[in-house]
């Protein structure tokens, strides 16, 4: 059993809770999810387990076999679990517009929106939208997506009399990200590109966007909450840009989070009621953390808010 496993927070989960763990005895029948990234790793273990508490589970993926096959695992183990998979690359927005559009038009309701897909460190790329991959992938492609599902969230939350959960995944390393933060002015510069630090950045505009989203949101006064959380060190997908990374944390991966435990903050703050109410935080290992000051900011994430608005065409 890893050393984490002995730190119990406020919650009452620690490092080692799994993702079963943190939703034992919560029914989200009735409810409708979107989990993107949800093939492989902690999106993968997320769908599951919300199917298995009844939830819903939208799987928008890029490969729709690989949807159909991490549907297909899902579904063995949860013989009765509804699921279904459509098409979404995150990177691009014609994509994101697209999956939203589709998604609108079959008229299902929507309670939970997690925001799990995403990709760390590649070599400097620009996406079909010609932005930084990273900053597209992680951060626009998500802010997007919100965007143009909100109105489908309001309207659920509105009838249902549900509050509705907007998980945002961010990161530790949205500590480790440029000197000034976010670099509005240099997003898609080549030369002052560092893969980590562009992976920390995406990962700083995860947290400032679940920050200003929810003081929009409040300020409409609408039941739907957002936050922002780092799921723990695990080595999945992510890590196949970062061959050095891969190689360490396959040496100490038995003090590092296993997947059920790497999904539990995200299930956590999707389904438990202890967080009712609660939004514009930041969470790890299942309880409430201090992020940097960067994502405290108001005055970055209301910036933020503006320049992503301007590069998606969103407003």
């Amino acid at each position: 059993m890893p050393w984490i496993s002995i730190f119990t927070g406020k919650s009452g989960f620690a490092a080692s809770s799994t993702a079963e763990d943190v939703t034992k005895g919560i029914d989200g029948t009735g409810l409708t999810a979107i989990v993107t990234g949800a093939t492989s790793g902690i999106g993968l273990e997320t769908a599951r387990v919300l199917a298995l508490r009844g939830v819903h589970v939208v799987m928008p993926v890029r490969n729709i076999a690989a949807g159909e096959k991490a549907k297909e695992s899902i579904a063995e183990k949860v013989p009765n679990a509804k699921l279904e998979v459509m098409e979404l690359d995150v990177s691009s927005q014609e994509s994101v517009r697209k999956f939203a559009s589709q998604y609108c038009s079959k008229g299902l309701p929507l309670n939970i929106l997690i925001l799990n897909a995403g990709i760390m460190s590649p070599p400097f790329t620009l996406s079909k939208d010609n932005i930084e991959l990273q900053f597209a992938t992680n951060h626009l492609g998500n802010f997007l997506l919100t965007n143009l599902l909100l109105d489908t969230m309001k309207k659920t939350a509105t009838e249902s009399g549900k509050e509705g959960r907007i998980v945002i995944l961010s990161s530790e390393l949205h500590q480790t990200t440029y000197k000034e933060g976010i670099m509005f002015d240099k997003i898609n510069d080549e030369k002052s590109y560092n893969a980590m630090y562009a992976y920390g950045q995406s990962k700083l505009a995860n947290a400032l966007h679940a920050r200003e989203l929810t003081r929009r949101l409040q300020e409409e006064g609408v039941n739907i909450t957002a936050n922002s959380l780092h799921p723990g060190v695990i080595n999945t997908n992510l890590l196949r840009h970062n061959g050095i990374f891969a190689i360490f944390f396959n040496v100490v991966q038995s003090f590092l989070k296993n997947i059920p435990q790497g999904a539990a903050t995200t299930c956590y703050v999707a389904m438990h009621p202890q967080l009712k109410g609660v939004s514009g935080e930041y969470f790890a290992d299942s309880n409430l953390k201090k992020a940097s000051k960067y994502a405290q900011d108001p005055e970055l994430a209301k910036k933020l808010w503006d320049f992503s608005e301007k590069l998606t065409q969103a407003k």
